[in-house]
């Protein structure tokens, strides 16, 4: 397994930083191209746009939670729910 993952392009997991709107504010958001490509795969199932997307799942979190803690992790950890979802079958992004 460590000669597949040595062996993935580099651009897969460099980081890339995107400004997006979250609730009317301005922010920046690092994550590795690999899951800006899923975020965008997402999007693009549900219908909307990338930072569409980001901005109603921060405010679920937001409406179930009352703060939203480490968003770029519950990004990231929502791209592998997804891929494991799209692999069985299912369809849309569920995140608990």
């Amino acid at each position: 397994m460590c000669r597949i993952l040595a062996s993935e392009d580099p651009s897969h997991h460099e980081s890339h930083t995107r400004s997006v709107r979250l609730n009317g504010q301005s922010t920046s958001i690092r994550l590795e191209r690999a899951f800006w490509q899923i975020l965008d795969r997402i999007a693009e199932d549900e219908g909307a746009s990338t930072p569409q997307v980001l901005s109603q799942l921060h405010s679920e979190v937001l409406e179930l939670r009352g703060e939203v803690r480490n968003f770029t992790s519950l990004l990231r950890c929502a791209c592998l729910r997804w891929q494991g979802a799209d692999r069985s079958g299912r369809t849309g992004m569920v995140v608990a």
